[in-house]
Order: structure tokens, then C-alpha cells, then sequence
């Protein structure tokens, strides 16, 4: 039945491998850029009939493995290249393909006459190849291979303007904090295969499997140790406190770059993961609260530092790494669902919003070479006004803005909201339940006040840019609106497939359609967190009320952004200068940077100094050379005794004579 689905990955990858290969022969970028976006369209078309078939399923029928061949087996190893077709994998499967589409669509515009297009859109085609390959393994060693080729292709991506030395730092910096969570995910999967097979003769790293068998995991002890090793491994690819520095950097690479890597791919491996092995991670009640709280932490921390960065792009990135704490507060609470809804509306909304700031950075350089100015494109400060100049850019982006912010009737607020209830009222972690909600309402509020402050920023007031410029700011092409439009109608439309109940009930009984499709992934760790957890009666009127608090505090952040923006923008300059400290700290994000090179780096930097010239120069050179040296010096001895000349040896010859007699004569 699901005969084709070897085909989802194979297009993106027959995609790289003409384009990699024939690219620089090609040279003609609508062909190139064609290419790479019909190999992504054509495995969209494909997850779209896998789709539909699988929805034919009964529910209980709604999991099947695909083996394509075995890859390794070694003793009781084994491991196949198979798919593992269910309602998770599905979905992942329409969102990575359905956003990865379009930003290819929206980069042949956008990336028209740079320097290695073909390239470029190789590398984006691995990327999505890397990504399915992830998302459909049946086993976690595929996955792993998945995990590692979308950390190979983020370090080609972000670097890709190689000749900048920020942009090939920033590379190197996400390849090495990925890698440091990569060794957790080894840990836990060598962990899991060992225990698990020593312990009940179960040699298995199949998903399928391991979820057959998951009554026979104890609670917390050895599932703590595995699930914190997989849990690190998540942090670093979804960036995470404290590996998540290496995402705000990644806005180093090309603009579609960062809407594909923040937006439906990369970052969102390590939600996918946990929802994956749900199973396991219910079972650890301490690793269940790490991630929530870990979650919230990151979620609050990363939203304060987007409130006063200047650069479009970087706002957006500490907005990514706030919207993926809501995703962990999710996992890490049980409402296992309510994550994977909320990685479906934000990315929506995010690809929006960073495809809305690729095309307002495209019409500012544009309009900056044409009056010679060195300006930076994309810092907000020398923006303003643009919604007249761009207004389809303009409306996308706003209700893409409105979305994140939380806006009742569009899709961020169905999610976010469904998030804070589960926070608040989970049975899992008792009264730290509402310093996670709190966590969560203050990144809410904070959210809600710096992208409006994006908003106002750039496409409201005084035009800021330099004097003659604007007469050249001009809308994007459609080949770059089109994916925006498409993406902002699935911004508003999105959530509506997870109606809460609360809400569906009041509008007619509308069920809520993706917890249905989901339940047979979550069964497992619902039914075990309805077994074990204590569950408290939580009214209507509570549910209410909340939902009603968390659309204040979305207003309350628009009312202050519209206030110290368009009302009175001298408020946070008086504000800067009040509090030069604080803004500085925020500014340069909290220094952690900075902190991390104090502790990580320069240690590092000095060890390894210190065994380059300390010892490699001093003890192995040292050796090395003292060696030669004598052996130098003996050669220089011998060599007197072998001149070549006969009457010496004759010499030595009698010398050697007398010297033997005289012993025996005179011992």
C-alpha cells in the first residue's frame, strides 16, 4: 500500500546530485532553481497520497513499516533502511516537504545572481533529503543519519557566504554545539540497546519495537539516564539552554537558510524526537520536568533578548528559540499533541515571517546601492514607512506577526493557548506547574512586544532610510510574494484543525480533528500518565479564564510596542539612557557569549597552546630532535674509526694484538 514512499526522500536527493554535479554546466538558474523545487514539490505530492491513504487506515492500523533493505547487522545488531509511515511522520512529512517547497519557490528570487546558485540550491535539497530521512526511519540509527545531515548541511548553509569570516565562524560554531549534543543522543541510544536487550533478551532499536515493549521500562532510574542523554542530544539541535547560541548566528547564511532551518527542518528534530520515544520520556518523571522547565527558562530568557536587538533577522532568531521552549514546556508537561501542534503553526507563521524579512532586506539593499550607501540592510533603525513601499510584504508579515503574538482566530493562539493550559494544569509536576505557566505568560507578553516592535519599526512611521534612497524601494517579485501569500493564509487557517474542546463545544461540537489523528502515536504515554499521575478537577470556567489572560497579556505587549513606537518613540530612548546597564546587558545578550568563551573556549584555547608549544614543541620536538642529535654525535665519533684508509687499520690491528697478548702475559 505504501510502496512509494522510498520515492519522499529520493526526489530532493536525485535534486542535489544534478544540480551538485551538473549545476556549473548548467549554469541557467530558472533551470537550476526549478530543479530543486520540482524535486521537493514531487516528494510533497508523494507524502500527500501517503497522507490520504493513511487516513483511510482504522485507527489501530495507522503504523506501518517499509524496509527497503538491511544496512547492518552485527551479532545482535541490526539495523535496516526502513520508513516508519504514522500520523507523526505524516505530518512532519507535509510540513518539511509543503514549507520546503515554497522557500525553494522563493529562492530562485531571491537568490537571482549570486555567486554559486547551484550550489546553493544543492545544498538546500540535502537539506530537505537529510530531513525526511530523519523524520521517516524506523529506527534510530537512520534518524541519527537524518540528525547528521541536516548538522552537515546547517554548517554548509550558514556558511555559505564562506568569504566572510562571521559567516564561516558561525558555521563552524552550529556544526560544534550540535556535535556536543549528538554525543548525549549516542549515549542514549547505546544505552537503550544495551540495557535492553542485556535485561529481557531484546535487542531492538526499532521504534515500533521499543514502544511494543515499553511496559517493560521501569520508572525513573535507567529511563532517567537515557532519556536525559536523548534530552541533550535535543537541546543542541533545537536549541536549547544552554546550547542554543548557535541559532541567533545562524542568520550568517542566506535569508531562505534561515526560514527553512528555523522554520520546518533542523530546529525542530529534537521536538520531534521526544514526541517520538513519548513512550520512554513519560516514564521518567524527573527528566519530564527538566525538559519543562528547561523549556520555560529557555522560552522566558530568549524572548527578553529579542526585546532590544536591532537586526530583523536576529529578533526573529531569539523568536525561534523562545517558540521552541513553549514546544519543550509541552513535551516536558505530557501534552505531547499540543508540541507538535504548536511545531506546526509556528512553522507556518515563522517561514512567513522570515521569508517577510528576506523581501524587505532584498528592496532595502536594492535601494541602498542605489545611493552608494553602506548602511546595514538589516537593522530596523534605518527602516520605517515601508508599508506603503511593500504592502503585500507588509500584510503577510502582520498577519504572520499576529499569529506568533497570539491573537485569538489565528493559528499561534490555538497552540500557545493550548500550551499554558497544560502547563497550568498538568498532573505531572504539582505546584512547579505554575512557575512554568509564569515562565511561559511573561515570554507571551514579551513576545507580543518586541515583534510588534519589529513591526513598527520597520513598516510604520517616519521612513528612516537614507534621502534618496526610498525612490528605489519597490515590492518583491511574485516568485518571492507568492510563497509569503500562501504562507500567511496558513497562518490564519492552520489552527483550526486543533480547535480546543473548550471551544469546539461552544461552536457546535467541532471535535479537535489533529488530536484525534495523533492519539494512536501518544496512546502509550497517555494511557501510562493516566494511570500513574494524580489528577485534580479543573472547571471550565478555570480554562476560561486563562485563555482570557493569556489574549490580555498578547494585548497588553501590542499596547506597550504601539505606545513606545508610533505614540511616543522617544520613551525608549530615555528609557536606554535611564538604564544604560540593563540595556547593554539585554543588548549583548546577557553576555553569555561571553561567558562561554571565559569558561569553554579560551581553556580550550589556552590547553591547547599549551601542549603545542609546551609539549609538542618542548617534549616531542625535544625528543625527536635529541635523538638525532645523538645519534649525530656517535656518528661523529665512528666515523673516526672508519676513515678507509689501510694503514690505520692496519694500525688498530696491532695496537689490538699487543693490547690481547699483554692481557694473557700479565693477567
Amino acid at each position: 500500500m505504501f510502496d512509494n514512499v522510498w520515492l519522499i526522500p529520493l526526489f530532493p536527493l536525485i535534486g542535489f546530485l544534478i544540480n551538485g554535479l551538473l549545476g556549473k554546466k548548467i549554469k541557467n538558474e530558472k533551470v537550476i532553481g526549478s530543479i530543486g523545487a520540482f524535486a521537493v514539490f514531487c516528494s510533497f505530492i508523494v507524502s500527500v497520497m501517503t497522507f490520504s491513504k493513511l487516513i483511510g487506515l482504522p485507527d489501530a492500523e495507522r503504523s506501518v513499516n517499509i524496509k527497503i533493505f538491511t544496512w547492518m547487522t552485527s551479532g545482535t545488531f541490526n539495523a535496516d533502511i526502513a520508513f516508519l509511515i504514522d500520523p507523526l511522520s505524516c505530518l512532519m512529512l507535509l510540513v518539511v516537504t509543503g514549507i520546503g517547497t515554497l522557500i525553494h519557490i522563493y529562492s530562485i528570487g531571491y537568490m537571482h545572481g549570486e555567486e554559486g546558485f547551484y550550489r546553493f540550491f544543492a545544498y538546500l535539497n540535502l537539506f530537505v533529503f537529510s530531513m525526511l530521512l530523519l523524520v521517516t526511519g524506523n529506527n534510530l540509527m537512520l534518524m541519527f543519519v537524518g540528525w547528521e545531515g541536516v548538522g552537515l548541511c546547517s554548517y554548509l548553509l550558514i556558511g555559505y557566504y564562506f568569504h566572510k569570516k562571521s559567516a564561516g565562524d558561525a558555521g563552524k560554531k552550529a556544526f560544534v554545539m550540535n556535535r556536543v549534543g549528538d554525543f548525549g543522543f549516542l549515549l542514549g541510544t547505546f544505552t537503550l540497546f544495551w540495557w535492553l536487550g542485556q535485561t529481557h533478551g531484546i535487542w531492538t532499536i526499532q521504534f515500533t519495537e521499543l514502544a511494543k515493549n515499553a511496559n517493560l521500562f521501569p520508572t525513573g532510574g535507567v529511563v532517567t539516564v537515557i532519556t536525559l542523554c536523548f534530552f541533550v542530544g535535543a537541546t543542541g539541535k533545537s536549541a536549547q539552554i544552554p546550547l542554543y547560541t548557535w541559532l541567533p548566528d545562524a542568520m550568517e547564511g542566506p535569508t531562505p537558510v534561515s526560514a527553512l532551518i528555523h522554520a520546518a527542518t533542523m530546529v525542530t528534530a529534537g521536538v520531534y524526537m521526544i514526541g517520538r520515544m513519548s513512550f520512554l520520556f513519560i516514564r521518567s518523571p524527573e527528566t519530564m520536568m527538566t525538559v519543562a522547565i528547561i523549556g520555560a527558562c529557555t522560552a522566558f530568557f530568549a524572548a527578553t533578548i529579542g526585546t532590544a536587538q536591532n537586526d530583523i533577522k536576529r529578533v526573529l532568531a531569539y523568536s525561534t528559540v523562545s517558540q521552541l521552549g513553549y514546544m519543550f514546556i509541552a513535551m516536558g508537561v505530557g501534552a505531547f499533541t499540543a508540541g507538535v501542534f504548536h511545531l506546526m503553526t509556528h512553522a507556518f507563521f515563522k517561514a512567513c515571517l522570515f521569508l517577510g524579512s528576506g523581501a524587505v532586506i532584498h528592496s532595502m539593499h536594492h535601494a541602498l546601492h542605489h545611493v552608494h550607501s553602506h548602511d546595514d540592510a538589516q537593522d530596523m533603525r534605518n527602516m520605517g514607512g515601508l508599508a506603503k513601499y511593500m504592502p503585500a510584504t507588509y500584510g503577510t508579515f502582520l498577519i504572520a506577526t499576529i499569529a506568533i503574538a497570539g491573537i485569538p482566530g489565528f493559528s499561534g493562539f490555538f497552540s500557545k493557548d493550548e500550551i499554558l493550559w497544560q502547563a497550568f494544569s498538568n498532573p505531572l509536576h504539582g505546584n512547579v506547574n505554575m512557575l512554568i505557566w509564569g515562565l511561559g505568560a511573561c515570554a507571551a507578553l514579551l513576545t507580543a512586544f518586541y515583534m510588534f516592535r519589529l513591526v513598527f519599526m520597520t513598516f510604520h512611521g517616519t521612513c528612516r532610510i537614507k534621502p534618496g534612497a526610498e525612490k528605489a524601494l519597490h515590492e518583491s517579485p511574485f516568485v518571492i510574494v507568492f510563497p509569503l501569500i500562501v504562507l500567511a493564509i496558513l497562518s490564519i487557517v492552520g489552527g483550526y484543525i486543533g480547535l480546543p474542546k473548550l471551544i469546539g463545544d461552544l461552536v457546535g461540537g467541532v471535535p479537535n480533528y489533529l488530536e484525534h489523528y495523533l492519539s494512536p502515536v501518544f496512546a502509550n504515554a497517555n494511557e501510562y500518565m493516566h494511570a500513574h499521575a494524580h489528577h485534580g478537577e479543573h472547571s471550565h470556567s478555570l480554562e476560561w479564564g486563562l485563555m482570557g489572560v493569556s489574549v490580555v497579556i498578547a494585548l497588553v505587549g501590542i499596547t506597550i510596542a504601539y505606545m513606545l513606537y508610533i505614540v511616543n518613540p522617544e520613551i525608549p530612548r530615555k528609557f536606554t539612557n535611564a538604564f544604560p546597564g540593563l540595556h547593554r546587558a539585554v543588548y549583548n545578550k546577557w553576555y553569555i557569549d561571553e561567558l562561554y568563551d571565559f569558561i569553554f573556549i579560551n581553556p580550550c584555547k589556552a590547553l591547547g597552546r599549551f601542549l603545542w608549544k609546551g609539549f609538542d614543541v618542548v617534549v616531542i620536538d625535544g625528543i625527536v630532535n635529541g635523538v638525532a642529535q645523538a645519534v649525530m654525535g656517535v656518528g661523529g665519533v665512528i666515523r673516526y674509526m672508519q676513515t678507509g684508509q689501510i694503514h690505520n687499520y692496519a694500525w688498530t690491528m696491532a695496537v689490538g694484538v699487543v693490547v690481547i697478548i699483554g692481557y694473557y702475559l700479565f693477567k
